[in-house]
């Protein structure tokens, strides 16, 4: 099992919740010993802290493990930046439905005690980079944890693409646009507009088509390793936008040419002992946990 000592701190800016929890979590490592370093945006709200400050991507060099304080959002954004550095994220949940961020602030100390006595599931989930073309040159780049998304951005006209996987043309679709998500992001907007739910573990990448012209058009699985390439039909009428687990966007216009592919490098995610992928299922979809008497 990993030592962790040199511990560092991420929180969602703007919540009093967040704050809260911040506050718990520096008391409980500070009193055990622990050196925490706290990102240097995350600090402004804890005037007075005392603590040795880095920025986000720095933390991924000087520490043995970065907590996130936040919701699942929080953690994407930290995901992104310290795939490279193959830190450990462990989330504390302060969103909505913690898919990523699974300890509750009302256990906090009991179950960080327990992993940072060595109690803990450790597992690695893939990311995805996209790249933007227009005339040959490239645009702009960004990366993914959940999903990747073609979409009209305040348009409501509808996107007219060409998909290719592999090299392979597939289909020329009008829609809302295309989720191209990852495992992690199947219980994100993926599921929402219809995709089917993936085990964390699996090296596949799931399609799903928004609002799709014809009613023949269904979500596709394809192999991990695919690469994923749209072309924006010549003839839109409208510049659709690119984004990045819905945090980055970039403006596309006809005929730019978007890739997809899985990243090199994969976050490794911390988690409680008791963690079951089936059961955050249960708990955060409100799947039944018994069956119902008559």
């Amino acid at each position: 099992m990993d030592q962790f000592r040199n511990i560092g701190v991420i929180g969602r800016m703007g919540s009093v919740k967040v704050v809260e929890s911040l506050r718990q979590l520096k008391q409980y490592l500070v009193n055990n010993n622990y050196h925490v370093i706290i990102e240097e945006d995350t600090a402004t709200m804890l005037p007075g802290h005392g603590l040795q400050v880095s920025s986000k991507k720095l933390l991924g060099e000087i520490c043995d493990l970065v907590i996130v304080v936040g919701g699942d959002g929080s953690l994407l954004g930290a995901a992104r930046e310290l795939a490279k550095s193959k830190i450990p994220l462990l989330g504390v949940n302060r969103g909505r439905l913690g898919f990523l961020t699974d300890i509750s602030p009302s256990d906090l100390e009991e179950r960080l005690g327990k992993v940072l006595q060595g109690e803990y599931i450790e597992e690695t989930r893939f990311l995805l980079d996209g790249h933007v073309e227009r005339n040959g040159q490239p645009l702009g780049f960004g990366t993914a944890l959940n999903d990747v998304v073609l979409h009209p951005g305040k348009s409501t006209r509808m996107i007219g693409f060409d998909l290719y996987i592999d090299g392979h043309f597939v289909y020329s679709q009008r829609s809302d646009g295309l989720i191209v998500a990852t495992p992690t992001g199947s219980t994100a907007y993926s599921l929402s507009a219809g995709g089917p739910i993936m085990h964390p573990k699996l090296d596949a990448i799931v399609l799903v088509p928004m609002f799709p012209h014809t009613l023949s058009s269904r979500p596709i699985v394809v192999d991990g390793k695919s690469e994923i390439k749209l072309v924006i039909g010549e003839t839109n009428e409208t510049y659709p936008q690119i984004s990045f687990d819905g945090q980055m966007n970039i403006a596309c216009a006809p005929g730019d040419i978007i890739r997809i592919t899985k990243k090199p490098f994969k976050i490794r995610l911390i988690h409680p002992a008791d963690h079951n992928f089936y059961a955050t299922c249960r708990d955060k979809l409100g799947w039944a946990s018994e069956i119902a008497a008559s």
